[in-house]
Formats: C-alpha cells, structure tokens, sequence
C-alpha cells in the first residue's frame, strides 16, 4: 500500500525520517501525557495501560480498527466519558502539567483548553452569528464589537469568513456539511482552547470538503495542539506529524508519522497498515 506522507511538516521532536521516537524528547514539548491509563465500560476493559506523550502544537493521528478504543481515548483527554454511567478510569492523564483526573480537578476550565470535535458536524440551531458567540457569552462577554472581533477573527482561521461574512444572521444549518463542521471548529476557537481533539472530522463530508478540512487542520498546528481519530490511514499519512496505532485497547505503536508507516517497529502495526487486517 503506498500512502502519501506529508514531508513538509516542521521536524521539532526526535531524529530524522525513519528514526524512531525517543519517548523523553516528546515529554520535553508535551501538553498532554497518558500514565497508565485504564478504562472500563462495566465489566468490558475497553483500554489497558495507555501511556503515551502528545507533541506539543502538531498533529497526532490514532488509527486503528473499528472498536479497538480509539475515539474512547480522546474523550479521555476532556473528561468526556465521564457522562457515561459505569465508566470506571484508573491512570492519570498530565495536562500542562496538572493531572485532570485529580479530586477537584475544574472539568469545565478542562473542556474549555480541550475542544471537542465530533463525527458529523453539530452546529446549534441557530444563526451562525449566535453559534459563534455562544461560547463567550457562557464566559460573560457581551460587548458587541468584541463579539464581532471574536466572530470574525474565527471564521478567519477556520477558513470560512469569506463563504459567511455576508449572511452571520442566516440559519448555520443553511450550510453545507463541509462548511458546518468548519463552523463547529471555528466555534470551538472562540473560547481559546489549547488543544483540539477531532473524532473522524471529516468521514460524512465529500472530498472536496475533506480537501478543505485537512488544509485547515495544517493550518491550525500553528497554534493549537491537534489529536485526530480516523479510520483513513491516507488522511494519517497526509497531515499527521505522529500517528498511535491501537488494537483491542491497547496502544501497539506511538512514533513519527513517517517512521509508523514506512518502517513500523511492531509486525501487528505492519499488517494494519498494508491491509493485511481492519
């Protein structure tokens, strides 16, 4: 299988193309490392002792097959599976150098520095003006210029003021499905989070508008950490600096992008990525 690896992605951690990841550069310029983490849905230990270091301001692709806990990972990273009844997690998850996990730890400044991203696009059901100052009028700003700056500023970086500008009072689900989810994600930036975590972004979208998603997601590694789950191994292999390959809960593989598909170190991780299997 010959998949196209991005070679223009900026070099910051660990050695050159083929080299595999010295686990103690990344912690360096990490802002979000998994210790042992585990994971039960009732009887079902849905991830086993997950540890891994998520590089700071690239893009961390996990792939993996169906149901092996990929998209259950992430939700690990803003709590998010704690609104699951019987869902019991031991581990810590060290985020700017704090574990999430701790008594008393604030979800909601949690969720705040790590968006969430999901599967199909959810805009609210309102006008797309509104779904851009939701989130800082949780936050009580209710200026009407810097609602405007916030709105603007984006749909700037989401790539998509240019489509809007002209219709802010429309309905957002007047959109398209690949302009939604560039609004969901331009939504998300209002309230300055640190890190984006993304569940298969683009998978309901048309190639063009995955086209559009991924050169924004390039984009946005400029300021923001970025955790992506897909089951498209040519998206992995086009836009991630680091890719994790999970299998039945279990991380198999964590490395530069480059290093997973062209010389895996696991024969488990081989036979995935040729499609010997998923």
């Amino acid at each position: 299988m010959n998949l196209k690896i991005n070679s223009k992605k900026n070099e910051k951690i660990g050695g050159g193309t083929g080299e595999f990841i010295n686990e103690n550069d990344i912690k360096q310029e990490s802002n979000i490392e998994a210790k042992n983490l585990n994971l039960w849905y009732g009887d079902t230990h849905a991830l086993k002792d997950i540890n891994m270091s998520i590089p700071l301001n690239q893009i961390t692709a996990i792939i993996g097959p169906s149901g092996c806990g990929k998209s259950t990972l992430i939700r690990c990273f803003n709590r998010m599976n704690d609104v699951i009844n019987d869902c019991k997690i031991t581990g810590d998850i060290i985020f700017d150098g704090e574990n999430i996990y701790k008594k008393k730890a604030n979800v909601r400044k949690i969720r705040t520095q790590i968006g969430m991203i999901f599967q199909k696009p959810n805009p609210f059901p309102m006008s797309i003006a509104d779904n851009m100052e939701y989130g800082p009028k949780l936050y009580q700003v209710y200026d009407m210029d810097v609602l405007a700056k916030i709105t603007e500023d984006n749909l700037k970086l989401a790539a998509i003021w240019d489509e809007v500008k002209d219709r802010l009072e429309d309905s957002a689900l007047s959109l398209s499905g690949g302009q939604q989810q560039r609004l969901c994600i331009a939504r998300a930036l209002t309230i300055e989070p640190k890190v984006l975590l993304m569940d298969e972004p683009t998978s309901s979208l048309d190639p063009i508008a995955t086209a559009k998603i991924e050169e924004l997601i390039m984009e946005l590694k400029k300021k923001y950490t970025l955790i992506i789950v897909t089951h498209n191994m040519q998206q992995a292999a086009r836009i991630s600096d680091y890719t994790g390959f999970m299998y039945l809960g279990k991380l198999i593989e964590f490395g530069k992008t480059e290093q997973i598909f062209e010389k895996p170190k696991e024969k488990l991780t081989e036979n995935y990525i040729t499609g010997r299997f998923g």
